[in-house]
């Protein structure tokens, strides 16, 4: 019989569980403020809150999501709703009541767990008045905030209401999970305005980011900081996930604070460090660097944006990292199709996201949808078994980012060099990114349009040195008296996540328009800039 080295060896996120707690018993499977989890032990806690919904009557299909930062109940409940055949509906911590609601209701989730508050804002409170008919139950799964608001269970409560549920029934649900169930719906804008669901399957995501641990060289005993947020398939799948993987042990990390990670990395010995480059940028920058004791750091990942070489370089030599790598994903191949081999020079890792990981294709398509050769930009398209299943309910948006021949058309612009190697160079739509966050016109314009002094509105993404792009809204006001600028981007703030909010407003008599009736946002772009 052939031993067992394999870490994609298991097929499902349940198979997983269990695999790893064979594989890897004596090992920390989780950590947070003193509380340690051993991977032995990691399948009674999740089958504790399996228990849970099995009690309330989470069937398998069934979509269950969580609104809330990282932290060890948030891996235990997605855990859990793998385990019962149910899929994971993540929303992302800074939206608002009306943009979570929105998602709720799309999705048809059942239940919800969320947080109490964080950063100062009640979910709960957030929720008044929006909840959808499909939720049924919501469950508040950290001690911040007092579970004051009618129908909310309080974590413990939820758990105790699963002690009469035997653990058989967990199991038998556990085993009737396959690879090619939907483990997770990850709401994403794509290429377009409005959110859609990207349904994602169990066996996709483990043959994934078993490469992605493979190629990183995650080990057993690994102690990952995860910083970037669970919602994100960068902090949940590249994160946590492939942690349960390689053995590697989970350490949650709710907001990005370089002191304090600075702190964590020297007490608790991290050796894992992912994240865009303006967290590495913030770490080198701080005047604590020089006192910590960063010995323990080994593996960086980064993406989001092109990076200096010379970035690469200071990770290597002052940060003390063995291994800095570069990776390229969407939400609709799962997060990953591209990463760059660690032992490439540094020009080659900053300027590139690497080559197509086995049982991928990367081709670069003209606007006639022929194939570039190497050195030409074009659309950067995928293909391969981490190509999303489609949309939720949304067939049409599907045959839109799908064609015929399996291509996934992402809408960024790149080539491809000799070796393979994607550059990315820009995006067909106009989209942009805040600090790693998409940010997408349309949706954007929508929310501002709903302002009473504002009659037409078009967002764009300019540059900022901090944030890589923020939004400026170009608006038309409704009357002859124009919206007091920082009333309205205090207006926005309450009725959108942080990052879309625009940082900077132009008030225009008129918006550029072409034959079309369409707004030129070139134009606007050009304005930009000129002013």
């Amino acid at each position: 019989m052939k031993a067992e080295t394999s870490i994609m060896a298991p097929e499902t996120i349940p198979a997983l569980l269990t695999h790893a707690a064979r594989r890897h018993a004596g090992t920390a499977a989780l950590e947070e403020d003193g509380e340690l989890i051993d991977y032995a032990e990691l399948p009674g806690r999740v089958a504790d809150v399996a228990r849970g919904l099995l009690a309330v009557g989470v069937e398998p299909g069934d979509r269950v999501a969580i609104w809330a930062p990282n932290e060890v109940r948030w891996v235990l409940a997605a855990l859990a709703i793998h385990s019962v055949g149910a899929v994971l509906v993540p929303l992302n911590t800074r939206m608002k009541g009306r943009e979570a609601s929105d998602i709720l209701a799309r999705s048809g989730a059942r239940l919800l767990f969320h947080a109490g508050d964080f950063l100062g804002q009640d979910y709960a409170a957030l929720l008044d008045g929006l909840i959808p008919s499909s939720l049924t139950h919501r469950v508040l799964v950290s001690e911040r905030g007092a579970p004051g608001h009618e129908g909310l269970i309080a974590w413990e409560a939820f758990l105790d209401g699963g002690r009469e549920v035997p653990e058989e029934e967990v199991a038998l649900r556990a085993a009737a999970v396959r690879p090619e169930h939907l483990s997770d719906l990850l709401f994403t804008s794509g290429t377009t305005g409005q959110p859609k669901g990207v349904m994602s399957e169990h066996g996709q995501n483990l043959r994934a980011f078993g490469e992605y641990s493979r190629i990183i060289g995650l080990r057993p005993g690994d102690r990952y900081l995860i910083i970037n947020p669970f919602f994100h398939a960068f902090g949940y799948k590249a994160g946590w996930l492939s942690c349960l993987l390689a053995g590697a042990t989970i350490l949650p990390q709710a907001v990005f604070d370089a002191a304090e990670v600075l702190e964590r990395i020297d007490r608790e010995r991290i050796s894992v460090l992912p994240g865009p480059p303006t967290l590495y940028l913030s770490l080198l920058s701080d005047p604590r660097l020089a006192a910590a004791d960063l010995g323990s750091l080994r593996v960086a990942v980064t993406g989001s944006s092109s990076i200096p070489p010379v970035l690469v370089r200071r990770m290597r030599d002052e940060l003390g990292f063995e291994v800095v790598t570069t990776a390229y994903g969407l939400t609709e191949c799962g997060g990953l199709a591209t990463i760059c081999d660690p032992g490439e020079d540094a020009e080659t890792i900053a300027h590139t996201s690497g080559r197509a990981i086995p049982g991928t294709e990367v081709s670069i398509r003209d606007t006639a949808g022929r194939h570039l050769p190497a050195g030409e930009s074009g659309e950067v398209c995928l293909r391969g078994f981490h190509v999303m299943r489609g949309y939720f309910d949304s067939p049409d948006a599907t045959a839109e980012a799908i064609d015929e021949e399996g291509w996934l058309h992402t809408g960024d612009v790149g080539s491809l060099d000799e070796r393979g190697n994607l550059r990315i160079t820009g995006r067909l739509k106009d989209m942009f990114i805040v600090g790693g966050f998409n940010c997408y016109p349309a949706e954007i314009e929508a929310m501002l349009l709903e302002h009473p002094e504002v009659a037409q509105c078009a967002v764009i993404g300019v540059p900022d040195e901090r944030m890589g792009e923020v939004g400026c809204a170009f608006i038309v006001p409704r009357g002859s008296e124009a919206p007091e600028l920082e009333a309205l981007i205090a207006w926005s703030r309450e009725r959108m996540a942080n990052y879309k909010v625009p940082r900077h407003v132009r008030v225009v008599e008129r918006l550029p328009v072409n034959a079309s009736n369409k707004v030129m946002k070139p134009v606007l772009q050009e304005i930009y800039r000129s002013a």
